[in-house]
């Protein structure tokens, strides 16, 4: 009896562990199904649930506190609350960066406003006084915000050029950020126009992009003028003038019928003598190519035509003949067939009668040939010395009375023509004046001949031959030779040219700095300019003098690839010779492993040509230590000027 009592209470006993069993994996799996459908229904899939008897257990990465809590709430709603565990992590949020500072100044007559953001750390005190005294009676608005963050590096930089900019620049408005600065303002004049860009570009900090657009009213043009010349080897304009742009169409357009080659330009500008200006220019154009040659001139309404001395009397007497009838009113006609000219261009022949003046390109100015009398002379020589300097004038004329009477005037304008050149030479004779030479403006033959047209009335027989050099154009602000090795080595004082150890790659940080130099390069394609490898002392000197040649040669490559002219860039690796710092400590060995750039003299180009390696040979160390100990005298070497980098790179002393 007793036994079936027990087998009655362990049979009992199983049967309800099985049951509670059953009924817990059967609660654990109706509990799990239930979560995993209202999460997948949300689309919280990335969310993980297991469960252990009646406790559910949620794991995963939310992507925030607000998700990880809606999720919570839904699976609440499925199952008891209470039985839930959150095991949830939050991910890690992204490390916030920081806001793009940037202002807007805008100054016009009523004062000055600023608007943008700024680090909380700039003075704005600072900045609006200096505001206020350049605004005047004006008003200051000050629109700031401001952010607690760090301040980017060459913000600062920025600033302070704009703000100096500001001070020449009564309207304008000036975009300021860390890396660029850019400036759109309205000046007075083109002259003024030129001034500024020249004078902002020299002021301009090496590492910041400085965009400008300066723009300037329509000059008056007085007299208002065109000349086209037209010879054997083609037609060209001295001058040109149009009202606008219309009218300038026109008359390129018909110059280019004439021979006037297509890339010829006319100035617009204000002081047009007639609205018919293009059509009397379209006129005397074809008449001008009827001829055969000849010059051509308008100074207003006043139009002369030159035939040259080989022209056809008949031919002469039609083309002038008709011109005159076609011309617009208003326009009047003066044609000339003049007599052959020769030019002595000495002013030392007795036959000759002329006046010669000469601008060489140091600046002296050399005065020969015929003046009327006396006060004649001291006029010259006093117009001479006021134009061109006291101590830059030699003169030494002869008197000659029977001179034509307007022959003082023509001798002025043929030196007020000469000052505009950089060097060069004007010729006065009774019937024609020739002025030649070289400048710097484009506009010097336009010029020119407005000077000559205007003083030289109707006897405006003259010619000008002028060349256009880039290189003396100040508003181009094309650096000397030495200011380009100036201001890459200071590009390169401030952020070196890394490589990867002991390898001729250069690494990705320095991709900004070779960028900046191409810049510079770019304005300085006609300077010769060598670009040095050198590596501190640790290991072999032919390793080290090796790497330093490759070094530089992916330098130049580098430069290649940014699209700068490499012709007038020679690269070349002196190993360990030239030093500008102790060997024998860590940071003496970084300032050596370095990259500098050199003028390139006459005699040191000849002597690099005759040195240059061979497909990618450095040169012997013999020849390395042969340069270097002529460079240690020079004090043009950039070496001596190249300071330890803000950066400097990670190379062992072991790695060069």
């Amino acid at each position: 009896m007793k036994l079936k009592t027990i087998l009655a209470f362990v049979g009992a006993a199983g049967l309800s562990v099985m049951g509670a069993s059953v009924s817990a994996t059967w609660i654990e799996e109706r509990s799990e199904d239930a979560v995993k459908s209202s999460l997948l229904l949300s689309g919280y899939d990335w969310t993980d649930v297991t469960t252990d008897g009646l406790q559910v257990r949620l794991s995963g990465e939310a992507p925030d506190e607000a998700t990880r809590f809606r999720v919570v709430s839904q699976v609440g709603r499925a199952i008891d609350p209470d039985r839930i565990i959150d095991l949830m992590d939050i991910k890690a949020r992204a490390q916030i960066q920081p806001p793009s500072f940037s202002v807007e100044i805008l100054r016009n007559g009523d004062g000055i406003s600023l608007i943008g953001l700024i680090p909380s750390s700039v003075d704005r005190g600072e900045i609006a006084t200096e505001l206020e005294r350049l605004s005047g009676d004006g008003d200051v608005t000050d629109m700031l915000e401001t952010a607690d963050y760090p301040v980017p590096e060459g913000w600062t930089t920025a600033l302070d050029y704009a703000l100096n900019a500001l001070r020449d620049l009564p309207k304008s408005k000036i975009s300021v950020t860390s890396e660029r600065v850019e400036i759109t303002a309205i000046s007075d004049s083109a002259e003024a126009k030129r001034k500024i860009e020249r004078d902002l570009n020299r002021q301009a900090p090496d590492l910041i992009d400085v965009a400008l657009d300066i723009s300037a009213p329509r000059p008056v043009i007085t007299p208002f003028t065109l000349r086209v010349t037209l010879a054997e080897e083609g037609a060209r304009f001295d001058a040109c003038s149009a009202p606008n742009q219309r009218s300038r169409a026109r008359i390129l357009e018909a110059a280019a019928a004439a021979g006037v080659p297509a890339d010829a330009d006319c100035r617009i500008g204000l002081g047009v003598p007639s609205p018919r200006w293009a059509e009397a220019v379209e006129t005397a154009l074809a008449s001008l190519k009827d001829m055969g040659g000849g010059s051509l001139t308008f100074s207003d309404a006043d139009v002369t035509l030159v035939a040259t001395d080989s022209t056809n009397q008949s031919v002469f007497d039609r083309v002038a003949g008709e011109l005159d009838a076609n011309l617009p009113d208003v326009f009047s006609l003066h044609a000339v067939l003049p007599e052959k000219v020769i030019v002595d261009g000495t002013g030392d022949d007795e036959s000759a009668i002329e006046f010669v003046a000469t601008r060489s390109p140091e600046g002296l100015v050399q005065l020969r040939g015929r003046l009327t009398d006396d006060s004649i002379e001291q006029i010259v020589g006093a117009y001479a010395r006021a134009e061109f300097g006291t101590d830059a004038v030699y003169l030494a004329t002869r008197e000659d009375p029977d001179l034509p009477q307007n022959w003082a005037v023509r001798v002025l304008a043929a030196l007020e023509s000469l000052g505009t050149l950089n060097n060069g030479s004007a010729v006065v004779q009774p019937d024609y004046v020739e002025i030649r030479g070289v400048s710097g403006s484009k506009t010097s033959t336009d010029d020119i001949s407005r000077i000559l047209a205007d003083k030289l009335g109707e006897s405006e027989n003259f010619e000008v031959n002028v060349r256009y050099d880039e290189l003396l154009d100040e508003t181009l602000n094309i650096p000397t030779p030495e200011e380009c090795v100036e201001r890459i080595n200071r590009i390169l004082s401030l952020s070196k040219i890394a490589f990867e150890p002991a390898s001729a790659e250069i690494t990705e940080s320095a991709a900004q700095t070779i960028d900046k130099i191409a810049e510079i390069a770019q304005q300085c394609g006609r300077v010769q300019m060598e670009i040095g490898g050198h590596t501190d002392s640790q290991g072999r000197e032919i390793m080290n003098l090796e790497l330093s040649q490759e070094r530089a040669n992916s330098v130049l490559a580098a430069l290649l690839e940014r699209r700068v002219s490499t012709r007038n860039l020679t690269a070349r690796g002196y190993g360990e010779t030239v030093p500008i710092a102790d060997n024998k400590t860590e940071e003496g060995r970084e300032i050596n492993r370095r990259i500098e750039v050199r003028l390139l003299t006459d005699a040191r180009l000849a002597a690099t040509e005759d040195d240059a390696p061979e497909d990618g040979e450095a040169p012997a160390p013999n020849d390395a230590e042969a340069t270097a100990e002529e460079d240690a005298s020079e004090t043009t070497d950039a070496s001596d000027e190249t300071a330890e980098p803000t950066e400097p790179t990670e190379d062992t002393s072991e790695q060069n």
